[in-house]
């Protein structure tokens, strides 16, 4: 506990990190890519410019006018105005759903119109003062593609019209499966214990597919605990992190793979230096598939050689409530520049 303290006075991680003096040190540049997922469960995350451009190589001329330069086609003349199937409207750069058909509705104007966003959370709204008017404009959340605008005089139950040109879109009709890229991320959790939770946060935000890492506190027995009841060891918790990740870029073995090349399961309520309950190695598995995997890692993994002779006393546990530690605890790496290797 004390050997702990020390190093969080110091700003320091518990085992080989590197940091520049405070007094000297630039805005850390940060090393995550903090993916966003919509409440619908779609990832929403803004797209690099070298992917829009690769993604604009399959858009026509017409699509990549409306799309990328802001351009808006004639009344009447979008493919999508009179489509009165049922369906879900996706952007055409990129496939994210962007409008059902049950929103949409006759304006009148000459383009297709809707009263409510497939999820407000695709869309994005944006002052537009250009040609001499006040608009707002809307683009695509995940591409930021121009697709029209949204005015207040639509219909109940919003009272909004969303004014989209048909170039910007592509009409999937019910029945018909979605691409993969207008799929929802397949999310699923996972809860790891192995020293402290900096460490193991840093090296998962670090791994392609997980979408987000939470530090935090499972295993004991009060609820909400804090940080320094937890480092009494009174309360049974372990420094925890709550991973959430996408199950089709990443497994949960290669999660187990990531974590237990850098932690020690051999040390009994212990890692590096730092001592204590608290500090256990604990895969606490969300669900019975998560147990056998781990169960079967950790069999696999106690015949490597580099652990010969010796036990592994990581432990496999079914997960408990998780409490998200304070937030000066939430991604300690970025937020003060270097690397952790636990």
């Amino acid at each position: 506990m004390v050997m702990r303290q020390l190093f969080l006075g110091l700003g320091l991680c518990v085992a080989a990190c590197q940091h520049v003096p405070e007094a000297q040190a630039a805005p850390p540049t940060s090393p995550y890519v903090h993916r966003k997922i919509s409440a619908a469960g779609y990832d929403v995350t803004p797209m690099q410019p070298a992917e829009v451009a690769r993604l604009a190589k399959g858009l026509t001329q017409e699509q990549r006018n409306v799309l990328l330069k802001a351009g808006t086609e004639p009344p009447f003349c979008g493919g999508l105005l009179e489509n009165k199937k049922s369906g879900v409207y996706v952007s055409a750069l990129g496939g994210l759903p962007l409008f059902r058909s049950a929103a949409k509705f006759e304006s009148g104007t000459g383009w297709p119109s809707f009263f409510a966003p497939f999820d407000p959370d695709h869309v994005i709204e944006k002052p537009d003062n250009s040609g001499g008017m006040e608009r707002v404009e809307i683009l695509d959340a995940r591409s930021g593609g121009h697709l029209g605008h949204v005015f207040d005089d639509g219909p109940r139950p919003t009272g909004r019209r969303y004014c989209l040109n048909s170039a910007a879109l592509i009409f999937i009709p019910d029945g018909q499966p979605l691409p993969a890229q207008s799929q929802p991320v397949n999310l699923q959790k996972a809860y790891f214990a192995g020293g402290c939770f900096w460490g193991v946060e840093d090296i998962m935000q670090r791994t392609p597919g997980v979408i987000e890492a939470t530090s935090g506190y499972m295993g004991g027995r009060k609820a909400r605990p804090g940080y320094h009841e937890v480092s009494s060891g009174d309360t049974g918790h372990a420094e925890s992190v709550e991973v959430l990740f996408d199950a089709d870029r990443v497994t949960y073995r290669h999660l187990l793979e990531v974590l237990f090349a850098k932690i020690d399961p051999t040390t009994l309520n212990q890692q590096g230096p730092d001592v204590g309950t608290q500090y256990r190695s604990v895969v606490f598995a969300a669900d019975a598939e998560q147990k056998r995997t781990a169960e079967t890692f950790l069999r696999e993994l106690s015949k490597q050689p580099r652990l010969a002779g010796r036990s592994i006393v990581t432990t496999v546990e079914a997960a408990k409530p998780f409490w998200p530690a304070e937030e000066y605890h939430q991604d300690y790496h970025e937020k003060h520049g270097g690397t952790c290797e636990l």
